[in-house]
This record gives C-alpha cells, sequence and structure tokens, in this order.
C-alpha cells in the first residue's frame, strides 16, 4: 500500500514525481503530495483525494525545482486529509519526509518529542519521524538518518529531503519495498518499478536497514554503521507497454486475457522430457525430501486460495500432510515448526507484509521456506531459501487474476517435482498432468473468445444483493476465490461454502431467487454436487453451475448452466476461475464500480 517516488537530476522534478505517482495508483490510496526544493527551501503541495486533486493545486503554484519526493498515502495513523497527507515537514522545515509501513513504537518517540517543545500538526507516525530526525540533526543528514533507524521500531520505506543538502535524497527501507532507479545524470527512488519505468531500466533493490545516499551523478550504499554496500544492478527487462493498458477499458480485464500467455511463461522451460521438473534454483534432493514430514503453505487473501488448492494437490500427489496458514494468523498462533517442515509462502508482490514475517518465523525454527512470487528482487524473493517467479509479468488491477492462475501452475509444478522424487506418482501420470498444463492456455484462449454468455449473465444479474459459491474438493478452493472476486471490485455480498456444509446452517439464508453459483468439475464428487444444488433449487434459489463440456447432468435442474473446456480434473482449478474472473468483472462494469481500484483496497498490502 502507498507509493513513494523521488527525483534528483537537472530536469524539473514536479511533472516527473506526479508521472511516477500516477503509476502507482494501483497501490490504492487516498491522498497524494509531493515536496520540492525550491531556492533554499522544501516546499509541499499535498491534499486528499486523487492524483488529479494535487495535480489542480499545484497549477495554481507551480513547484520549480530538480529535487523531490512524492508519495501517495492509505490511512493507517489518522482519516485521510490534507493534514495527514505526505510528505510530513519537520517542525522549522529543515527535513520532509515520505514513509510506507508502520512505525510501532510512534507514540513513546512523540510523547518525547513534546515534552522537547515539538508541535505536531498531524496524527501520523510519519511525522514523529520528521520530527525526530530534527531533534537529531547536527548537521549531517546521513548520520541523522542513521540514528533515527535505530530508533524507530516496524516497518518503513523511506525518502528524505533536507534543505541543508539539496544535492541528495536519502533513502532507506525494512519490511516495506523501495529501489533507486539509476539514469544519466538522474537518479530515482520508488516503491516499484512501473514509477521510474520510463526514466530507467536499471534497478538497485534495497534491502532491510540499508541507506542510499542519492545525487544526480551517483548513488552511495551503506549500513546502519556507515560501511559502504555494493550492490548488483538489476535490469528490467520487461517494457512499460506491459503496464498499460493497450486498448481494454480496464487493467483487470487485460490482466484476465494475458492469463494464456502467462500460463505458458509460467511453466516454459520447466516441464522437460515429458515429466521432469526444473523449478529454477529450487533443488530439493531425494535424501532432503525423505526428511520432510510435514509442508506449511502461508499467505493472504487470493494467494491463500491458490495455497488451498496447493494443499489438495501436493497430499494427492506427494502423499506429505499440507497445512495451509493465513499469514496474518500463522505466527501469533506458535506453529508447530522445525527443520523437518517445509514451508512455501506465496505472495503476489512479494512484499506481503504478514507473509514477510511468516516467513521469518518459519526460518527462525530452521524450516526451509520456498517462496512463490511474481516479482524479481522482491524481499520474499531476497529472504526465502528458495524461490520460484510465476513470469505473470506485471499485474495492475487490484484484484488478482494472472497472478492467481500463474500461482496454480507454480504448485504444480512444486508438487510435481515432491512427487517424482518420492516416487509417489508413475512418470506416465506426471507426463498425463504436463500435457493437460500445456493445453490449458489455449483452452483458456478459446474460452476468452467466447465470453458474452458470461457478459449478458452477468447484465441480467448485477443488482443481485447476495450471492453464496459452491463446491467441493478443489471446486471449494475455486468457489472461495471466485466469491473474493465478486465482493472486492463488485461490493455484492458473496460467500463460499464447500457444499457438503449447506444443511449445516447456509440453508437458512437461501430463498426464492438467491443467486447461487455452483463449481461441479470433480467427476468422484458430482453426484454429491448434484445433491447439493438439488437443495438450493428445491428452496427458489436460482442457480448459475459451471461443469465440463459433455456434462448434460444439470441441463433442465439449474438456472444457467456453463461449459467449461474439457480438462483434466486435477488442473480443473486453472480453468475453473477463468469464468469466474470474467463475472466479477463484469457485474462490477455494469455497476459502475472503479474495478481496478476498488474502495478501501489496495494491491500490496505492506503494512500488518
Amino acid at each position: 500500500m502507498c507509493g513513494i517516488v523521488g527525483y534528483i537530476g537537472d530536469e524539473q522534478a514536479t511533472p516527473i514525481l506526479l508521472e511516477g505517482l500516477k503509476k502507482l495508483e494501483y497501490r490504492g490510496y487516498d491522498s497524494a503530495g509531493i515536496a520540492v526544493l525550491r531556492d533554499g527551501n522544501i516546499e509541499i503541495k499535498k491534499s486528499k483525494g486523487r492524483i488529479s486533486v494535487l495535480e489542480e493545486a499545484i497549477k495554481k503554484d507551480d513547484l520549480i525545482g530538480s529535487v523531490g519526493i512524492g508519495h501517495t498515502r492509505w490511512a493507517t495513523h489518522g482519516e485521510p486529509s490534507d493534514n495527514n497527507s505526505h510528505p510530513h515537514l519537520s517542525q522549522s522545515g529543515i527535513i520532509a519526509v515520505v514513509h510506507n509501513g508502520i512505525i510501532e513504537n510512534y507514540q513513546p518517540l512523540k510523547k518525547l518529542l513534546v515534552q522537547e517543545g515539538y508541535k505536531f500538526k498531524s496524527e501520523t507516525d510519519t511525522e514523529v519521524i520528521a520530527n525526530l530526525m530534527e531533534y537529531y540533526y547536527k548537521g549531517d543528514i546521513v548520520e541523522t538518518v542513521e540514528k533515527v533507524l535505530d530508533r524507530i521500531e516496524g516497518s518503513y520505506a523511506l525518502g528524505v529531503l533536507s534543505k541543508d543538502c539539496p544535492d541528495m535524497i536519502i533513502a532507506a527501507k525494512k519490511d516495506a519495498p523501495l529501489i533507486v532507479g539509476l539514469g544519466k545524470g538522474e537518479n530515482f527512488i520508488a516503491s516499484d518499478v512501473p514509477a521510474i519505468l520510463k526514466h530507467t531500466r536499471d534497478v538497485y533493490f534495497l534491502d532491510d536497514k540499508e541507506i542510499a545516499i542519492i545525487k544526480k551523478d551517483s548513488v552511495k550504499i551503506i549500513d546502519i554503521f556507515g560501511r559502504e554496500i555494493k550492490k548488483s544492478v538489476y535490469k528490467v527487462k520487461w517494457d512499460v507497454e506491459a503496464a498499460e493498458k493497450g486498448g481494454y477499458e480496464h487493467f483487470m480485464l487485460k490482466e484476465i486475457h494475458e492469463q494464456p500467455k502467462a500460463i505458458k511463461d509460467t511453466f516454459r522451460g520447466r516441464i522437460v522430457d515429458g515429466c521432469d521438473i526444473v523449478l529454477d534454483d529450487l533443488k530439493i534432493t531425494k535424501e532432503q525430501l525423505a526428511n520432510i514430514d510435514k509442508i506449511f503453505i502461508v499467505a493472504c487473501g487470493t494467494a491463500y486460495h491458490a495455497g488451498i488448492v496447493g494443499k489438495y494437490t501436493i497430499e494427492k500427489f506427494a502423499r506429505i500432510p499440507v497445512e495451509v496458514d493465513i499469514a496474518s494468523e500463522f505466527r501469533y498462533r506458535n506453529p508447530i515448526i522445525n527443520e523437518r517442515t517445509l514451508t512455501i509462502v506465496i505472495s503476489q508482490s512479494g512484499e506481503t507484509a504478514d507473509t514477510i514475517a511468516a516467513l521469518k518465523e518459519a526460518k527462525s525454527h530452521a524450516s526451509r521456506v520456498i517462496a512463490i512470487t511474481n516479482v524479481v528482487g522482491s524481499t520474499v524473493s531476497r529472504e526465502a531459501d528458495d524461490v520460484i517467479y510465476t513470469w505473470a509479468g506485471p499485474e495492475i488491477a487490484v484484484a488478482s487474476t494472472k497472478a492467481y492462475t500463474t500461482q496454480l501452475v507454480a504448485i504444480y509444478l512444486i508438487a510435481l517435482d515432491l512427487a517424482l522424487k518420492k516416487g509417489t506418482i508413475t512418470r506416465e501420470y506426471a507426463a498425463e498432468i504436463c500435457e493437460g498444463l500445456k493445453a490449458l492456455p489455449e483452452k483458456i484462449q478459446n474460452f476468452l473468445d467466447n465470453k458474452d454468455e458470461i457478459q449478458k449473465f452477468a447484465s441480467e444479474h448485477y443488482n443481485t444483493r447476495d450471492v453464496f459459491y459452491l463446491g467441493r474438493g478443489l471446486d471449494y478452493a475455486v468457489a472461495m476465490e471466485g466469491s473474493l472476486k465478486l465482493k472486492e471490485i463488485s461490493y455484492i455480498h458473496s460467500e463460499a461454502y464447500a457444499a457438503g456444509e449447506l444443511k449445516h446452517g447456509t440453508l437458512a439464508l437461501i430463498e426464492d431467487g438467491t443467486l447461487t453459483i455452483a463449481i461441479a468439475t470433480q467427476e468422484n464428487l458430482f453426484e454429491k454436487m448434484l445433491s447439493n444444488i438439488r437443495e438450493v433449487t428445491t428452496r427458489g434459489g436460482y442457480v448459475l453451475a459451471f461443469v465440463m463440456e459433455g456434462n448434460t447432468q444439470l441441463e433442465g435442474v439449474v438456472g444457467k448452466v456453463i461449459y467449461l473446456p474439457e480438462t483434466l480434473e486435477e488442473i480443473a482449478p486453472i480453468m475453473a476461475v477463468v469464468p469466474l474472473q470474467l463475472l466479477a468483472y463484469y457485474m462490477a462494469v455494469d455497476k459502475g464500480c472503479d474495478v481496478d481500484k476498488p474502495r478501501n483496497l489496495a494491491k500490496s498490502v505492506t503494512v500488518e
């Protein structure tokens, strides 16, 4: 959540900062602001609302200067307001700060500063950082930042300006993403690559407790003790056009349509000789595998639903017990975890705060950690012992689509790799699954080319008040993800249930016309699902069912049947989720919702 951009060079900073902030809108925000060094002073413009509001304010008083920092805020401390917006200025105006994250000990620090005569204009923890820097400042801004980092606790990505040092920006991070962009005669900071990709492809990924001293012609990185750190430059290979809409009405629709390519890119080169699995740098030997007696999969939101599929799949293929945990709960329940436990963490951004905390908890108990992420150089990719990248490309819409389906592909590859090494499946069966995965891109593309049926259904039902999603086995995991997609972008109340749980309470909510989405792709569970569907229809509920081509048993039983291209039931979740993504999208569009930036949500959740 929140976004940071900084610029130092010979160009005017303001348009570059505004442009960068717009590229970070997908992260979610409720206010925006910039600070620019001008004629020996720091000038700030900030406002509640969209960046367009900030632009209007700036038009009335141009901010002229070639050094500046900008921020989009998603409220944590204090309501969305002009005063609580970033950047925050220290009391005498000598230091400006932008900050992502949460300072956990800001209250005692604030109390100390108030006792020293400091007055505060906002409710934020970030203003405490700015005033704490002024309190420690003795003429050396770098030394000041080092002292402040030693005092604050929690998570942070910081961009700092000092009017006494107009030739530099200071940046630092811990548990929140921050990169340094390397240009010619100009340099940048940003929360994410799209903010600066127009200007440079060369970046440093800052690690925790690193400080970057950024001038227009140089970048020096040190640790909190002042020791210089040599880092490798990472060259971004994807194009800026990949983060644009490309003619689609919304990023979400574009990203739904990019799934065939993203899925193919994720398994490309990783399936060889029919069924041998090659997973980047993941090298688990048979001997190491023999010492693993349990697997944890830990994630949040959509990634958690991918983990549910992972449990079914790994247990079925590799016969290893799997426990799936919500990351925000994992470390607080004292999990039973040790060196014989393998932990898999899943995060699209690789910067999800709760998932990072869970990763560190697992490692502290000697568990080997595998990360599944979409972002090269992200925190989880650096902190984990092994990493499997999902080559989905940039995902801008808050509601995850292609990141989810590529996470599923990665999970199936892990499950097959473990199973083949353990000998719990035959190579013939593994080859069948691999061929099924390879066939998915074309099948999904065929469905996308004929999506009018979904669009029409959405146009007829977008005013519904409540929706229930039902499934059994793997279909239950799909139901959970479908329900989440609908509620997060259309604001329609929806719930997912294991279909067998209907009679244990949920049937009380079914009445005439209640819309129920039934996913029924698992052949061995179909008769059970049919029974559950009848429980809904006999009580007046309206059922939309998703089944595989060739299964006509629901014709005349439910209100509407939509057929999916026939797919192996073991990998059906990848196919079955696509129509649910489309259904949520079209219902949200018909309701007039902001599909790419749903209210109260953000793309990268970097606070607990």
